[in-house]
């Protein structure tokens, strides 16, 4: 009997050395505050949490003191459902009544699930990744909007639109063609022309670089699901490029040519295919893939550039303000 009794003792204290301040029920067992065992069925913790709850509601008790008393078990009551009613959070808790030794690492499991975010981090992640893609999307077209209005209002453009819209019958000399034999208002035929003259510009432009016709492709969900693809390209492309290149020592073809000299002017590939094809044919008559070669064409653009600036109406005014008031002798060139 004496050992029962030392057994139960030393199991009421181990569980008793488990609660600390700022976990969970602290000092008490959640067990105790709903008034049930460990192997309760959550219908019975639901239940006696609802009685309880109708019992130490602040709004039924009378007095500060017993307000005071009663807003303090509501909390309690509250805390104890919210920890058992979770089948993680129990088994923590569970888990810090068995191994009460391990104090540091109840305390971190509490914490961590009490600062976790709420909702699953995979679908922050889908609705971000949703979100930029639908933003770019947006500035796309609004960037290849605002291009197709600059080449409407250029006459080069505007010039060829019209002629390709009368070689179809779409525009006659007077405006835009109508079915009807009721006369249109200015106003109405001037929309229909510039809508016709658009539509052409759009259907014919190749536009490169930042102002480029819009494309799901280039959203960040679209990348992002053909990223294991554009991996075994690019892993591809560069076994080859060795094997061709580096082992074989093969003579580099004219794109292997014009890679090499978008890297030594260390631009991007949408901003080098953004440049006319007659800036490419310049660049392979130079030989700019052979560094030698580029630093000097880069030197003799650099020298090109300082004499144009010299030349500038606006730039001789600054030195000679610089020189004559200006505070100190500061020149881009020398004298």
């Amino acid at each position: 009997m004496k050992v029962l009794l030392l057994l139960v003792g030393a199991f009421v204290l181990q569980e008793a050395s488990a609660f600390a301040p700022g976990l969970y029920c602290e000092l008490e067992s959640c067990y105790d505050v709903l008034g049930i065992g460990r192997e309760a069925t959550k219908s019975e913790m639901a239940k006696e949490y609802r009685k309880l709850a109708k019992k130490w509601h602040p709004d039924r008790a009378r007095g500060d003191e017993a307000k005071k008393e009663a807003e303090i078990k509501f909390r309690l009551i509250a805390t104890a459902y919210e920890t058992l009613k979770d089948d993680e959070s129990r088994a923590d808790y569970d888990y810090m009544l068995d191994h009460p030794e391990e104090r540091y690492y109840h305390y971190y499991q509490y914490y961590r699930r009490r600062m976790a975010p709420k909702v699953d981090i995979r679908i922050v992640i889908v609705v971000t990744v949703l979100v930029i893609s639908i933003i770019q999307h947006i500035s796309a077209s609004h960037k290849f909007k605002e291009a197709i209005d600059y080449l409407s209002r250029e006459a080069k453009y505007r010039n060829q639109a019209e002629e390709m819209a009368k070689e179809r019958g779409l525009l006659s000399d007077g405006g835009a063609k109508g079915k009807g034999k009721k006369r249109r208002d200015k106003e109405t035929e001037k929309e229909e022309r510039e809508a016709i003259i658009r539509s052409i510009i759009e259907e014919n432009i190749d536009i490169k670089g930042g102002y480029k016709r819009p494309s799901l492709w280039d959203t960040l969900l679209c990348q992002l699901v053909l990223l294991p693809v554009t991996l075994f390209v690019y892993m591809r492309w560069w076994l080859d490029w060795t094997w061709r290149y580096t082992i074989q020592r093969h003579e580099y073809d004219d794109q292997a040519k014009l890679h090499l000299i978008r890297k030594n002017m260390k631009m991007s590939q949408s901003q080098f295919s953004s440049l006319p094809d007659e800036k490419h044919a310049e660049f392979l008559r130079e030989e700019l893939w052979i560094r030698d070669h580029f630093i000097e064409w880069k030197r003799a653009k650099e020298e090109e550039e300082k004499e144009k600036l010299a030349q500038s109406g606006r730039f001789k005014k600054y030195r000679r303000y610089m020189k004559n008031q200006g505070p100190g002798q500061i020149s881009f060139l020398d004298e």
